[in-house]
Formats: C-alpha cells, structure tokens, sequence
C-alpha cells in the first residue's frame, strides 16, 4: 500500500524518538564521532526513503526532501524539550554529554519546542502542498525566515558563549541545518510569486490614496518606527552603552542580556544589522507603491521575528536560566509587553501583506490600461 508523500514523511519523522533511545541504552554508541557519524547516516536513510516515497511520481520538487529531512531533526528537537522540561526521560542523556551539551540551555529548549511545534507544523503543510500541486511559496518563506534566523543566532551564540569551550563533533550539524534553508529561501525567492488578480483600475485608484488615508498602514508603519527604535536601542545596550537608560534597561529589566551562554548577545546584534534593515525597508514599502517585493520579505522578516522572540522572552523566565538573569517580578508586564508587541508588528504586517496585494502591485501604464480597455 502507497501512503501519500506527506503520511510518509510524518511516519519517518516519528521514528527519531525511537533510534534516541536505542542510542541512549547502547553505549558503544556514544562516542562523540560515531554519534556524529549516525546523524549523518540517519538523516541520508531519511532522504532516501523519502525519495521511494515519490519515485512514482514523474517530478518532485528539490524542497521536497529539504522539508522531509528538517521533518525529522524538527521531532529530534520535541523530544529535546520534552526531556529538558522533565515531561519524558531517557531519551537525549547521551547527546547532551557527548553530543551537542548547549541544548539542555534554556534559549535551545525554546528553540526546540519552536522547531518541534511551529517547524513541524509548516513542514507536513509544505509536504502536503507539494504532493496535492497547491502554492506553498508563501508559507515556505515564513520557514525560511524562521529557520535561518534561529541559526544565526544559535551557531555564533554557542562559539563566543561558555558553551565555546566544549564543541564537540555533532555540533557541526548545525552547518547544514543553516546552509540548506539560505539555498531554500534563494530558490522561493526566485520563483515567480503567489499574486492575487486584481483588475487595473482598481490598483492605480489604492496607490493614489495617500498613508494617511489608510488608517491600518499608517498604524503598521508607526509600530514600526517603535521596532525601530526598540531595535536601535537593545542593540546599544548589548555593546554596553554608557548611557544611564541602557545600564538601568539591561540591569533592571533585560538581565538575560548579560547571561554568560551567548544567545542573547548575539540575538540583539542580529536584530541590529539583519532586522533593522528590513524594518526600515518595510516603512519604504508602505508609503511607496508598487513596491512588490513586500509581499515576499515580510513573510521572512515576521517568521524571522517570531522565532527569535519566542526564544528570546521564554529563555528570559525559564527556569533553566538562573534567577538573576530572569525578568524581575515588577517589571515582568513591562518587558513581555514590549517583546510581544515587537513580535506583532511584523507578523501583522506579513498579514497585511499577503491578504491585500493591491497597494504593492506594480502599476499599468496608462497607455497599456486605455488601449485594455478599448480592447474589451
């Protein structure tokens, strides 16, 4: 019996819970280079049997096998914060030890439980868009986004952190892990976009209304001018700015800044040089026309923006992280109030984006839309 592409995969992602504990229990297994050696091995099974998996099929997309691999690795990290959160055991001892020992920290188990929920998620979507012919460009650029920006900031964040000091072989997986969704996201971005059809005279009458004469662009445009600033100015405080107001931000309302483990340092620095960028370019877009490559980079700047903060504001009260680098009590409203409203502004902008094209069409010519008309 042939199971549908997308069962398929879903069946060889549940088997990774499986093969962790048989390592776990075995323990000539457990030597740094050969755990090293059975990722690389598992994960190539993987994408050969997802590829019998559609050898009746005359064509598959290459991303096809990408979301089949990241399908496995993304149950591989559940099964990571399951276990560091104490809900199962016996499962990734041996991979913490002598694996990749930065994952029992409070930011990758936040990680994980956003690979194994909102990854996964995306994932299965993509395999079933893929095998039913249905678009799925929009909803592989909020992968992407997701996925480069968790490993921006989880691969340098572990070199420069304290966890730089014991590196062992598996953790050079994480290479790969972001090499494949750049070649990813380079291959959506150059595919022809999903683009509504929208008669021509109703786009020249949307791009001749002014910002203030669209009330939800307007707000979007001033949250993100506060993003910018937002960003602007935890990136001062991480470079340890002399200023009064960044000294009391990071001592008395972001501690977790100044954790010893690397990631918060290098997530501020991230949103400093990769996301203002796309903040300020997204302001751009919003009061210019026409301006049709908003449709595609909000998708990744909100996928971006949301992994990040997820991990960002939950490694700040997890209890792994030590108490003095948590948020202080009185100032937790505070401070999960600004993270969350970071987190919005770019997703609502995506959402913006993506159910009303109009204003970012690119505009007729005037010549071309009369002599269409006289046409019809």
């Amino acid at each position: 019996m042939d199971f549908p592409p997308e069962i398929s995969v879903f069946i060889l992602s549940l088997t990774a819970p499986l093969i962790l504990y048989t390592i776990n229990h075995v323990s000539f297994l457990q030597d740094p280079q050969v755990i090293l050696a059975i990722g690389i091995a598992v994960l190539t099974t993987i994408f050969l049997l997802a590829n019998l998996s559609v050898k009746s099929q005359k064509s598959t997309d290459p991303l096809f096998y990408v979301f089949a691999v990241f399908s496995f690795t993304s149950v591989v990290g559940i099964t990571n914060a399951l276990q560091q959160d104490g809900f199962i055991k016996g499962f990734m001892d041996f991979y913490i030890s002598k694996g990749e020992p930065h994952l029992s920290s409070a930011h990758c188990i936040m990680m994980s439980y956003w690979d194994g929920v909102v990854h996964y998620g995306l994932l299965l979507l993509m395999i079933h868009c893929i095998s039913a012919g249905k678009p799925f460009r929009s909803l592989a650029l909020v992968w992407a986004g997701s996925m480069i920006a968790s490993q921006i900031v989880l691969i340098p964040g572990v070199v420069v952190g304290k966890y730089g000091k014991n590196i062992l072989p598996a953790f050079w997986r994480n290479v790969p892990s972001l090499v494949l969704p750049v070649w990813a996201a380079a291959k959506l971005f150059n595919r022809p976009r999903e683009l509504s059809i929208i008669p021509a005279d109703k786009v020249e009458v949307e791009q001749k209304r002014t910002l203030f004469s669209r009330p939800i662009d307007l707000m979007l445009t001033l949250g993100l001018f506060g993003a910018i600033i937002f960003t602007v100015f935890r990136g001062f405080v991480i470079l340890e700015c002399s200023l009064d107001s960044c000294f009391n931000y990071i001592y008395q309302h972001e501690p977790y800044m100044k954790d010893s483990v690397g990631f918060p340092k290098v997530m501020m620095l991230v949103f400093l040089f990769y996301i203002l960028p796309l903040l300020t370019a997204s302001v751009y877009g919003l009061y210019t026309p026409g301006c049709t490559w908003m449709l595609d980079w909000t998708l990744f700047l909100a996928g971006a923006v949301a992994q990040t903060q997820w991990t960002h504001l939950g490694s700040s009260v997890h209890s792994r992280t030590p108490f003095t680098y948590r948020i202080p009590r009185e100032e937790w409203r505070l401070v999960v109030t600004l993270n969350l409203l970071y987190a919005a502004v770019p997703v609502l902008l995506a959402v913006r984006c993506y159910m009303d094209q109009t204003f970012f069409m690119k505009s007729v010519p005037q010549e071309q839309a009369s002599n269409g008309k006289k046409k019809n």
